[in-house]
């Protein structure tokens, strides 16, 4: 076998953002573009020799064409052992959970996990280490000093690999496995959730519906709720994975999966509705009429997971991504558990998971997820929440409306400006930045601020500091703003406002969401600027 060295000049533009490095489709074409940072990852790692890497991909555009330059530089870098989903495809979750059942070194998932796809769309290739996690910020950083400095890349020189077919192929010392990616994943689920509970919910004339959105969970959706717990066939649609999602966004929210949401708030909607995302980690949660936010997900699913199984001791405490509400804060004080907050970005979650400090997480760009994997997990979130129905005998919204009696609500929105200058958008942050030291105190649209910051997160386990994640203005009574920039784009800038409102009072628990929140709205115009420092009267994208 031989292996080349290719002569390549670095990029400046590769610096790994949330969730890896997201970049147009017309970005990564570039000659040599997704080569150089493949090896800038593995010139960033040490004693990966002979050791093995998960490989898998969500199936967008240029997934397979990615796989097969991974699969040779990786073999040209030393890694012993290449396993990778069939087709090119595994759910972000899915390649966690073979990164820790086999003991590997790490992995490479290629995703821009609900960014849209297609020759005009957006791709992403991030790492993943051995828990099964997405690499820390200390490694992305060396990451992208190595991807500015890169000269060469090390590849083999041989064919391309028959990924369709399962099955192993040798090159050089390397053993490339081609294996099911579903049938691992399936089996973890049915370890931790009560199967035949749901069976018998699924055959007692409970419906449900689940969108797949062209993306990564089609498989995995069409063999657990359909194959093994025995949900009537077409309850998955959308579930064949498609290199631009049939043109489709895959987002899991109310706008971008508008015919599942139409259909759960029709005369005849089905019991449950669920959605999944590009790479298979965010979930959307629908009961028959009633739209579930993820904030409030999140706390249900802390509070009811001891009717699960695999938590049926109870949990050990919750993290949150700081912009997610605080629904999920009060369960935990009743339950007497531990709560962190941290900044937004699953891998903030992993020393809390690896040191048994938190069970269960949430994002409130709808990702939960628990200690059974590293990443967010969109089915794991649905299955948890069909086991509690079944158990509790109830319907989704008799199950939300008792948790607001008992905890409150927190009425919860994000306003999204998509696409915004970057120069702007900065501004902006600079601007509201500067008002800070004098806001505590201030009156704002009739509401008292308490206290405002620039949210900086100080990791229990290994001490390090996450400076600026986000501005906090609290209010009293429990109402927020929360301003940051969003990590997840591939042009311009996305600001992201996030608006919270705490009710006590159930006789005001079944207001409009928007409604109840015009004076937070009012307010985030008034301390952001944000038409004179974008031009923008209204979010591009509200959920």
């Amino acid at each position: 076998m031989t292996f080349k060295t290719i002569s390549t000049t670095a990029f400046t533009d590769q610096k790994p953002g949330t969730s890896g490095l997201r970049k147009k489709v017309t970005v990564f074409a570039q000659e040599h573009y997704a080569e150089n940072f493949i090896q800038s990852i593995f010139d960033s790692l040490e004693d990966f020799q002979g050791k093995t890497l998960v490989l898998g991909g969500d199936g967008r555009y240029l997934n397979r064409k990615v796989i097969q330059s991974t699969i040779k530089i990786a073999a040209a870098n030393g890694f012993g052992r290449i396993l990778v989903g069939l087709g090119g495809i595994t759910s972000t979750p899915a390649a966690s959970n073979l990164i820790r059942k086999n003991k590997a070194f790490g992995g490479i998932i290629l995703s821009a996990s609900h960014n849209a796809g297609g020759p005009q769309g957006d791709f992403g290739i991030k790492f993943n280490i051995s828990n099964g996690g997405p690499a820390p910020e200390k490694l992305t950083e060396a990451m992208f000093a190595n991807s500015k400095t890169i000269t060469s890349y090390k590849i083999a020189d041989c064919a391309d690999i028959d990924i369709d077919t399962l099955g192993s192929h040798q090159i050089g010392d390397t053993v490339v496995e081609i294996i099911d990616p579903v049938k691992d994943y399936a089996a973890l689920m049915e370890s931790l959730f009560d199967f035949q509970a749901i069976r018998t919910l699924l055959q007692s004339g409970f419906t449900m519906r689940f969108d797949a959105m062209h993306a990564v969970t089609g498989p995995y959706a069409t063999e657990i709720f359909e194959n093994r717990l025995g949900a009537k066939a077409g309850s998955v649609f959308n579930a064949v994975p498609l290199e631009d999602f049939g043109g489709h966004h895959p987002d899991p929210n109310i706008v971008y999966a508008h015919e599942l949401y139409e259909e759960l708030m029709s005369a005849n909607a089905p019991d449950f509705g669920a959605a999944s995302d590009g790479d298979g980690d965010r979930n959307l949660i629908i009961g028959k009429g009633m739209y579930i936010a993820p904030s409030d997900s999140l706390a249900v699913l802390a509070a009811n997971a001891h009717l699960a199984p695999a938590y049926s001791k109870g949990i050990a405490g919750i993290a949150r991504s700081m912009p997610t509400s605080c629904a999920a804060d009060r369960v935990a004080e009743k339950l007497k558990i531990g709560m962190h907050e941290t900044p937004t970005g699953w891998k903030f979650f992993g020393n809390l998971l690896d040191t048994g400090l938190v069970t269960i997480c949430g994002e409130e760009s709808a990702g939960t997820g628990s200690d059974h994997v590293r990443e967010k997990d969109g089915l794991w979130a649905v299955l948890l929440w069909l086991n509690i129905l079944a158990v509790r005998k109830q319907s989704v919204a008799e199950i939300m409306h008792e948790h607001w009696q008992t905890y409150g609500r927190n009425y919860y929105s994000r306003h999204d400006y998509e696409e915004v200058a970057s120069d702007g958008a900065n501004a902006l942050m600079d601007a509201l930045r500067a008002k800070l030291p004098d806001l505590k105190g201030k009156t704002v649209q009739g509401m008292v601020v308490e206290a405002a910051d620039d949210f900086a997160y100080h990791d229990p386990v290994d001490h390090s500091v996450s400076k600026h994640q986000g501005i906090r203005i609290l209010f009293a009574g429990g109402s927020r703003l929360v301003v940051r920039l969003s990590g997840t784009g591939t042009a311009g800038a996305t600001i992201r406002i996030y608006l919270e409102r705490y009710e006590a009072d159930s006789s005001k628990h079944d207001l409009e969401t928007q409604a109840a929140l015009t004076p937070l709205i009012a307010a985030a115009a008034e301390l952001t600027e944000i038409t004179h420092y974008t031009g923008r009267e209204k979010p591009s994208v509200i959920t």
